[in-house]
């Protein structure tokens, strides 16, 4: 009996998939939180030791806020061979040091570990998206295990439990099927979709409208305005995934209006709260400095402006808010700019 129980002990571990979360942001954190709620081998690894030693004994990250507990059954350790033996591995890191914490696990990394890009952004230099960063630094028979998971994901609804859903993708669908089947539940329902250009882009671009939509309501605009806006900022930001390689229905998703519906109208979205405050006349540095969390937009917004004429589309919207952050254009001449096209065909 001793023995037939040891068996069975062992093969329950096998089935329980170890779970890895790289990245202390808010919302690697949420995202620990919630998947540990029905998964014991969970991870989440931070920078350094220090780091995980203040989080593992106040089991508070400022990031998220203060009133949210991090579970006693998440392990918090820095990046270290432990890594090896995880199923499944989410990235979640800001944009521009994705590529510098990818170098970092690769060494470690298993060749059947499924691994997923919950980073919103593009790269500054290169204009890549996260999976394209994943499948240069990593041997290429882990490109069938990469997934990115996107979608109107704020990390303290999450957190809180309040209903939300996301989309998980990757050019092979069974590998966004099987994290589908680990991450999936009542409170955070995951849909699968092949298509990760639009699902990477969607999640990205969305970013660069949040802040116009910001500005909108810092000035007043109304709702007609900001309607109005939103809805052809989707149409850039469709116009400008399709050329890169997108599927156009993509983009009226989860990943795409979905995000963009969250990102341009909470009080929670950071995106957001930068363009309420270029609004109000602070310059983007001083809100930068301000910040503990990275608003993604703001870089974003370049590199966009650098795929759009790689790609040859016109994206004004786009390029007058890069004009607003960089200072090349003041707020009033930036929308009478927008304002004095001529109308055309919708």
């Amino acid at each position: 009996m001793k023995e037939l129980n040891e068996k069975l002990e062992k093969l329950e571990n096998i089935t329980k998939p170890k779970i890895g979360i790289v990245g202390t942001t808010s919302w690697g954190t949420a995202l620990s939180i919630i998947i540990a709620r029905n998964h014991e081998n969970v991870t989440l690894f931070s920078r350094s030791i220090a780091e995980a030693n203040q989080l593992n004994e106040k089991r508070i990250n400022s990031k998220l806020g203060e009133s949210i507990k991090i579970s006693e059954n998440i392990m918090i350790s820095n990046i270290n061979n432990k890594i090896n033996k995880l199923d499944l591995i989410i990235i979640a890191v800001p944009s521009q040091s994705f590529r510098k914490n990818i170098l970092q696990i690769k060494n470690y990394l298993n060749p059947k570990t499924l691994i997923v890009s919950a980073t919103k952004g593009l790269e500054r230099n290169t204009c890549k998206r996260m999976s394209e960063i994943l499948e240069e630094e990593l041997d290429s028979s882990i490109s069938k295990k990469i997934c990115a998971l996107s979608g109107p994901n704020l990390a303290l609804e999450v957190v809180t439990q309040k209903h939300s859903s996301t989309v998980l993708a990757s050019k092979n669908i069974s590998t966004a099927t099987q994290v589908q089947q680990i991450l999936n539940s009542k409170e955070f329902r995951a849909y699968t979709n092949s298509d990760i250009i639009g699902v990477e882009l969607g999640g990205a671009l969305k970013n660069i409208i949040a802040l116009g939509a910001g500005i909108c309501d810092g000035l007043k605009v109304g709702d007609n305005a900001k309607a109005a806006f939103i809805t052809r900022g989707l149409k850039e930001i469709t116009r400008l995934a399709i050329s890169a390689g997108a599927n156009p229905e993509t983009l009226s998703g989860l990943s795409g209006l979905g995000d963009l519906i969250a990102t341009s109208s909470s009080t929670l979205s950071r995106n957001h709260s930068v363009g309420e405050k270029l609004a109000q006349g602070i310059d983007i540095q001083t809100i930068q400095q301000s910040m503990i969390h990275v608003a993604e937009g703001i870089e974003t917004t370049s590199v966009a402006v650098k795929l759009a004429k790689k790609f040859d589309v016109e994206l004004p919207i786009t390029t007058g808010i890069n004009s607003i952050i960089k200072k090349e254009l003041s707020l009033t001449e930036a929308i009478s700019k927008l304002l004095d096209r001529n109308p055309l065909h919708e």
